[in-house]
């Protein structure tokens, strides 16, 4: 088993490319204005908002739940996402300083 290129950057490169990586899908980044707007959601009631099967938008929350930047906690037979604040807040932090780092202007 052969080693990943990604262990010779830094940590924080490491984490820039992974939250870009889930940020990258633009059925990610509407879950993510509805979670927004409604701090939690199942994902039958994303279904019924954005134009994608129920497997489809599964797989979209395991790539936003992998990047740490929602969570879900079971709600009976359920699971009901919300932003992880936390990890919000530490993303942001990355990119405003990774964007910080050139400033054009």
């Amino acid at each position: 088993m052969g080693t990943t290129k990604s262990d010779e950057f830094s940590l924080r490169d490491n984490h820039i490319a992974e939250y870009a990586k889930a940020l990258s899908s633009p059925a990610r980044i509407a879950i993510l204005r509805i979670l927004m707007k409604r701090e939690t959601c199942m994902c039958g009631d994303i279904v019924e908002q954005i134009p994608l099967s129920q497997s489809t938008v599964s797989q979209h929350l395991r790539e936003l739940k992998n990047a740490a930047i929602i969570k879900g906690s079971i709600d009976g037979p359920k699971i009901c996402y919300y932003i992880d604040a936390e990890n919000w807040g530490a993303m942001r932090k990355t990119f405003k300083k990774f964007f910080k780092g050139f400033d054009p202007e």
